[in-house]
């Protein structure tokens, strides 16, 4: 170990969340116990509740002093305005969730990434892992509903993945158009249709991976659904939602034989990502995972 990397591994460096509301947020467990392990001394990460209107005198307050921040709703478009470069994914995206605070010639440099797409990757792989004996299992089909930043970020995954042209399900066509625009900068052509909570259980039930991007409660009638037919998933289930957990749509795949990941995976593997990004240093999956499970486990007692 060198002297500069002896240095970086013991000054004091700051990290934080932010968004709105953002005091239920897991990754202050996860950061810290990042930190933890790789022998970050002097190292700290909070959650700052951070509104849109706060968002350009947070920015503007970073030094040299932080190493980052990792950024929830509602703020992933709005920070994009506010940093100095924004990497390629997270600009075909839309949304960045990790700014980056580097040094330039007389002061700092803010760059926003993306590492949603990356823990959408994991997790899902996770999923494919376990219903298939393999994370390479090829995905052909499959089917997002939502049609968010979040959806947004999946549709990058799925792609990752192999499906370029999944079917989306969105309550609003007329509320899809930036997700539309988004799929166009990635190069993907999904199919969008009204989400028909009587109908898409069907299609759910067809598809290798099944992405949930929705609000915690919003496919609630979809899982009513599921239960009510009987279908039988072939696939995998990704629920992003983690508070409630498990969610409705989870319970119904699951007790339909269908394969579920919960949404703490996919907030796992991309705190993952930004710990990367953010020490130089690989994120240190058990212990993080083992932190995060403390916490779920504590919580469901």
């Amino acid at each position: 170990m060198d002297g500069g990397e002896q240095l970086t591994m013991s000054a004091t460096r700051r990290a934080a969340v932010i968004g709105h509301p953002v005091g239920h947020s897991l990754s202050p467990v996860l950061h810290t116990a990042a930190y933890d392990a790789l022998g970050l001394d002097g190292w700290e990460y909070t959650a700052v509740d951070t509104t849109v209107e706060q968002l350009g005198d947070v920015v503007r307050g970073l030094d040299l002093g932080w190493a980052g921040l990792s950024v929830t709703m509602p703020l992933k478009h709005a920070v994009m305005d506010l940093v100095d470069h924004v990497d390629p994914l997270a600009r075909a995206v839309g949304a960045v969730n990790t700014v980056l605070v580097g040094p330039s010639q007389g002061g700092i440099t803010l760059t926003g990434s993306n590492t949603d797409v990356y823990g959408l990757v994991e997790a899902i792989r996770e999923g494919l892992a376990a219903r298939h004996g393999t994370r390479r299992t090829p995905v052909r089909d499959a089917v997002v509903l939502g049609g968010g930043a979040t959806a947004a970020s999946t549709l990058a995954a799925l792609g990752e993945l192999g499906c370029t042209s999944p079917l989306v399900l969105v309550r609003s066509l007329a509320r899809a158009a930036g997700l539309q625009e988004a799929a166009g900068r990635m190069g993907v052509t999904p199919r969008f249709e009204v989400l028909e909570p009587v109908a898409a259980p069907a299609a759910l039930a067809r598809a290798d991976v099944v992405v949930a991007t929705m609000p915690a409660h919003a496919a609630d009638p979809v899982a009513d659904t599921l239960r009510l037919r009987g279908d039988r998933p072939a696939g995998v289930l990704l629920d992003v939602v983690y508070d409630p957990r498990p969610t409705a749509l989870s319970r119904a795949w699951a007790a339909a034989g269908g394969t579920v990941v919960g949404g703490e995976r996919m907030l796992l593997h991309q705190a993952v990502e930004q710990v990367r990004l953010m020490t130089g240093r690989p994120g240190p999956v058990a212990a993080m995972d083992a932190a995060l499970q403390g916490v779920l486990t504590a919580e469901a007692a």
